[in-house]
């Protein structure tokens, strides 16, 4: 296939926008693509994909210049034809901070160590340092919690100044107000909604998440909370602790054991993390239905249809389970109130590990009091720490854990640094970005 042809192609099937020349603007901005209106499912590798429009090779979306190009579409002088390697130089790990005028900050060392790097992840970082850039990698603490820290270290404020691209858990605003010349953010959680203020979206940045890396651990969390109580272990745990044998719960009248492939699944949020979900369920049987923002992109592998929003209402009387695994915006939030917990059959089992504001948690015990319910999964919570004074707490078909259902210390860097890097190398040329978050949806 010639080159020309080869572009084209990729111009046509990537769904992300590209990244201007650094240094072109209009009006005191620098100069970027727009996208067309689209949608961002979460999670995937894409906690989605974006749907939108890319600009005509060696051009802005407004006629500009594109990255690397003068006025006429040809590259400039020392600038690669896209497509063309750019060439790296291996150097030693500690000398990278010495080369190169662009700079890029890491800020991933976690006071969490199960999601800090480990050093050859960090060294890989530096080795793949290309000509014309430097590597910071910040020693201070950073939190990894939820869409990160409330403000970033006094080391971070020292550097993110003179930084073009930044990795992070999240983007504090006060780190935003230090780095005028930042342009691309790259965050390690999924979630980014705290980061998408005024001040973020007036800028323009680029800005990507880490939706979908955490997705195979999640599915698995899920799959495993769904056993709890389709097997009766939460029965079997009561037991042990009260050192007591009793099969009648198991085999008597009132018994409610069940297999994964007699179950109807609803899956809010098709994107990595659901999409996740409805493969790990489907492999045991199970006839999953997806609620998507915008269900004319199909059924992902695992899902026998999907539906829109406004389908949910009719979804929910025939769901055995019900699974949250979509972001949090102004669609999603309160999306499973006391009313339609009610739709859900009796012996459903509700699973949330999407963000704890899309579930009317209140109603949630109720449903569990009155025996309803045959159980709920939850790793998130409105408010976290999840309070002691919550209903929840008491609840022995509730199995509750402490947002922790992505953890996977040993696959979660392998799989982080693939992203980083890949993005890295699409950003110097100029190449769409994989999990650009769509700042209008939200996610």
């Amino acid at each position: 296939m010639a080159a020309g042809n080869l572009q084209r192609d990729l111009v046509r099937t990537a769904p992300e926008r590209s990244v201007p020349e650094r240094g072109t603007s209009r009006r005191g901005t620098s100069e970027r693509g727009t996208p067309e209106r689209g949608t961002s499912e979460r999670g995937a590798p894409g906690r989605g994909t974006s749907e939108r429009g890319t600009p005509e090779r060696g051009t802005s979306e407004r006629g500009a210049p594109g990255r690397g190009r003068s006025e006429r579409g040809t590259p400039e002088r020392g600038t690669p034809e896209r497509g063309t390697p750019e060439r790296t130089t291996t150097r030693d790990p500690a000398d990278s901070a010495v080369f190169g005028s662009r700079l890029l900050v890491a800020d991933l060392r976690a006071a969490a160590p199960a999601w800090t790097p480990p050093e050859r992840v960090l060294d890989s970082l530096r080795r793949a340092t290309p000509d014309g850039w430097r590597v910071h990698v910040v020693r201070s603490l950073t939190v990894s919690d939820g869409d990160g820290a409330d403000r970033p270290s006094d080391e971070t404020l020292s550097v993110i100044g003179d930084a073009e691209a930044y990795l992070g858990f999240g983007a504090p605003r006060a780190l935003l107000e230090a780095a005028p010349g930042l342009r691309w953010i790259h965050s390690a959680t999924a979630g980014v909604g705290s980061l998408l203020t005024p001040e973020l979206r007036a800028r323009e940045l680029l800005l990507t998440n880490s939706a979908g890396v955490h997705a195979q651990p999640i599915a698995e969390y899920v799959l495993g909370g769904v056993l709890h109580f389709l097997r009766g272990l939460d029965i079997a745990v009561r037991l042990q602790a009260e050192g007591r044998w009793d099969r009648e719960p198991f085999v008597g009248a009132g018994h409610s054991a069940r297999e994964v492939g007699e179950c109807r699944v609803l899956v809010v949020g098709t994107g990595g993390i659901g999409g996740a979900v409805g493969r790990a369920l489907s492999a045991l049987g199970a006839h999953c239905v997806g609620i998507r923002r915008r269900p004319e992109l199909g059924a992902p592998t695992g899902f026998i249809r999907v539906v829109g929003l406004d389908g949910l209402d009719d979804e929910l009387p025939s769901a055995d389970v019900l699974v949250l695994a979509a972001p949090l915006t102004s669609q999603t939030r309160a999306l499973i109130s006391a009313e339609r917990l009610d739709r859900l059959p009796p012996g459903a089992i509700v699973v949330n590990v999407a963000r704890g504001a899309l579930l009317d948690e209140q109603a949630l015990a109720e449903q569990l009091e009155s025996g309803k319910l045959r159980g709920a999964v939850l790793d998130v919570f409105e408010e976290e720490p999840l309070p002691a004074d919550s209903p929840l707490w008491g609840k022995s078909r509730a199995l509750l854990s402490p947002h922790v259902s992505g953890v996977s210390p040993r696959r979660f860097w392998e799989r982080e640094l693939a992203l980083i890097l890949d993005n890295w190398r699409r950003y110097r040329a100029g190449e769409p970005l994989r999990n650009l978050v769509d700042q209008r949806a939200g996610y």
